[in-house]
């Protein structure tokens, strides 16, 4: 299983069968885990690595450090939840160290992904503080490289 998951990890845009001669076992066997994995909630779904530079879109992403007080029964947890529901958040982590969640949010510009930080996330009850850090360029995603086509330097020739 872990193998596969290795696997799915690295590409899973891979064939079932593909899969299984790189791992020596059948395509039924494969389709089968597969089902498992799902079905036990392990594999939530598949995703493309994008480079959003490459479509010529204007995205902008941030990262947020907020500091929440826990609700009393629910800890942490409820407020999390809540804050990941919003559709503009893209993933929602909670953190050790000098703020309780990581939250990554994406917005057509720059005023859409202020206007959720003032409007809707600072406003939820048992949200103390948040510190939001607009994203510049990304280097790796998901850990694949975003490549980008950089001129080749050539050294001028002096006779």
């Amino acid at each position: 299983m872990d193998a596969l998951i290795k696997l799915l990890r690295q590409d899973a845009s891979l064939s079932p069968s593909t899969m299984a001669a790189m791992l020596c076992r059948s395509e039924a066997e494969i389709r089968e885990e597969i089902s498992q994995l799902e079905a036990a909630g392990i594999l939530l779904g598949f995703r493309a690595v994008v480079n959003e530079d490459k479509l010529g879109r204007e995205m902008v992403r941030a990262v947020i450090e907020v500091r929440i007080t826990p609700e009393r029964g629910g800890g942490f947890d409820k407020l999390a939840e809540r804050i990941s529901r919003y559709d503009e958040v893209r993933s929602c982590h909670l953190m050790s160290g000098g703020y309780d969640l990581l939250v990554e949010v994406e917005g057509s510009n720059l005023r859409e992904v202020a206007a959720f930080v003032s409007e809707k996330l600072s406003t939820i009850q048992g949200v103390l503080s948040t510190a939001t850090h607009f994203v510049l360029r990304a280097y790796k995603e998901q850990g694949v490289l975003m490549k980008r086509e950089v001129a080749e330097e050539r050294l001028s020739v002096t006779p």
